[in-house]
């Protein structure tokens, strides 16, 4: 997601910890918080050339997801967000190596 740059970096953390707590209170487990910093967006988005990065991680059910938009959408100070679902990885299978023969002397 995309934050307003005009609050401090307190601000930006406090309105993380808040949209996290928002999160887990739908019933969402959160597992990464990350704040990538300022910089300078590609075009204006209300008349801010930057904005501050975020991303967060969680496992929800989509209507948990849907309700989490839409609070991000009344909050003034995300510019953008986007939702993506992270595909389950499987489980790698382990590589053939072919067996050593023991030398016996």
């Amino acid at each position: 997601m995309t934050i307003d740059s005009r609050p401090t970096d307190e601000e930006v953390a406090a309105l993380l910890t808040t949209l996290e707590a928002n999160l887990k209170s739908l019933g969402a487990e959160v597992t990464k918080v990350e704040n990538w910093g300022k910089r300078r967006l590609a075009y204006e988005i209300r008349k801010q050339r930057e904005g501050t990065y975020a991303v967060l991680e969680a496992s929800a059910e989509p209507a948990m997801i849907k309700e989490f938009e839409r609070q991000l959408r009344l909050n003034e100070n995300v510019l953008r967000f986007i939702s993506t679902r992270v595909p389950v990885r499987k489980r790698a299978r382990p590589a053939k190596t072919p067996e050593v023969a023991e030398e016996v002397g």
